[in-house]
């Protein structure tokens, strides 16, 4: 987690709605390459999106999770407001980031930049949902069954891919990001997900209560 802060500070749009998708039309949607993979690589995403493990909190206490949800819940009212559906997006977005070796507050800067935490949100190029995951990467590592617009199916598929292009790319984030949008080499993209990180998604420090801090006798 801390590599990949490292690596960052290295380096939505006019929409209409029809039929109950929102169509985007942002230059900032993702736009995945549809690229031939190795057969070892195919088989290592194909068991990544095909797990149906419950998804949980990994925290080290049940007081360590209620706080990161409390405290990132307050941050992503205005853009969901029902309370049991952004608490169950937060904790889809933490499970499924952890799972795939990502710091969740990336992928929720990632997710802002990308559908603006748009359920159905579709780009120009056809990508789909919170992650804008393009329809090509269920035919190439799924089934066909699977729906993108599915909260944690949608999640599962941004997390495997984007950490798919940091394997790639051997750690470095800001060309893994340029992948995952489909603008490699070019600046914009890698920074709106870093200015929207260090705006909006930092990592929740909690505070000792009074009690605490009030010396012993």
């Amino acid at each position: 987690m801390c590599l990949i802060k490292q690596l960052i500070n290295n380096a939505s749009a006019l929409a209409f709605v029809t039929a109950g998708v929102s169509f985007s039309p942002a230059a900032v949607a993702g736009a995945q390459t549809d690229s031939a993979l190795s057969a070892s690589v195919r088989a290592v995403m194909q068991r990544a999106v095909a797990d149906q493990a419950a998804p949980k909190l990994a925290f080290t206490s049940q007081q360590e999770a209620q706080f990161w949800l409390s405290e990132m819940s307050v941050r992503l009212e205005k853009k969901i407001p029902d309370e049991e559906s952004r608490r169950e997006f937060l904790s889809t977005v933490h499970y499924e980031a952890v799972r795939a070796g990502l710091d969740p507050h990336l992928v929720l800067s990632l997710i802002e930049v990308e559908s603006g935490f748009n359920k159905y949100a579709v780009s120009r190029m056809g990508a789909r949902g919170y992650m804008q995951v393009m329809p090509f990467w269920v035919k190439s590592i799924g089934t066909g069954e699977q729906n993108l617009f599915h909260l944690r199916i949608n999640l599962r598929y941004g997390c495997t891919i984007l950490r798919h292009y940091l394997d790639m790319e051997k750690g470095n984030l800001y060309r893994a990001l340029g992948r995952y949008n489909g603008s490699l080499g070019q600046a914009e993209y890698p920074n709106l997900v870093k200015a929207a990180w260090h705006k909006h998604w930092t990592a929740p420090i909690p505070t000792l209560s009074k009690s605490k801090l009030a010396p012993t006798s």
